[in-house]
């Protein structure tokens, strides 16, 4: 077999590589199995993975690339800090983007979009009730998203779906703040936002967009402000 014959399906497989590298190393970072100032050894990876260290370097400068891992000066890797310094920019953008999408959703979807929002919905009420936080912060991205696009406007949905991606690890110390205590009113929360989509009611749906998005901001700061509450490097 030439080179020629060859190289297409060992592109394929060092892409398919790298893919799934990247995809768990940065569910395992979002989602604080890898906490923030967590070491990245390239060896040890290619190790775990059973592959050369090509995609690995790969995937981890993907990963550089959305801010999620840094090398340093004396060339070492690590799961990159939360930038808490910044984080009211952080919350700024968030909350104006569920106040905009949610709006957007009330004037712009389709009778086909409801059935998918409400579907997530439900998924977000039945991970409430088995109180699995990661599950709770996958599906509530997915309903958010699922209003966004209803909204029909390509450009927020993006930059929302970033802000949520990059708001996992907040997610995750914001739900361990409630000790798997998980209030009711989330669900409740996110049917109020239904409603108020389904009944084209925008400014009840921007209303609701921003008291929902406030009550996780403070609570967040609430978290912060408090002392030795959670054992995990920040």
């Amino acid at each position: 077999m030439t080179d020629t014959d060859s190289s297409p399906t060992l592109e394929r497989k060092r892409g398919s590589g790298v893919k799934m590298v990247y995809d768990l190393l940065r569910d395992e970072i979002l989602d604080l199995v890898l906490p923030p100032g967590s070491p990245i050894d390239e060896v040890q990876l290619a190790e775990r993975f059973k592959m050369s260290r090509t995609p690995i370097r790969e995937a981890l400068v993907r990963l550089a690339g959305e801010g999620l891992i840094d090398t340093l000066p004396n060339r070492s890797t690590m799961v990159s800090s939360i930038d808490f310094l910044n984080m009211h920019t952080f919350f700024d953008a968030l909350v104006l983007m569920y106040r905009v999408t949610t709006r957007l959703a009330a004037q712009n979807h389709r009778p086909e979009d409801l059935p998918i929002i409400r579907g997530f919905h439900e998924d977000y009420a039945a991970a409430v009730q088995s109180r699995d936080a990661l599950a709770m912060i996958a599906t509530n991205a997915a309903f958010h998203a699922a209003i966004a696009d209803a909204g029909r406007n390509p450009y927020f949905t993006g930059l929302f779906r970033r802000l949520l991606d990059e708001g996992r690890r907040i997610l995750r110390l914001y739900y361990l703040s409630y000790e798997e205590q998980f209030p009711q009113r989330f669900v409740d929360e996110h049917a109020e936002i239904i409603a108020a989509i389904a009944a084209r009611d925008l400014e009840e749906a921007d209303r609701l967009g921003k008291a929902h998005a406030e009550q996780i901001v403070q609570q967040v700061q609430k978290l912060f402000a408090r002392k030795n509450q959670l054992d995990i490097a920040l």
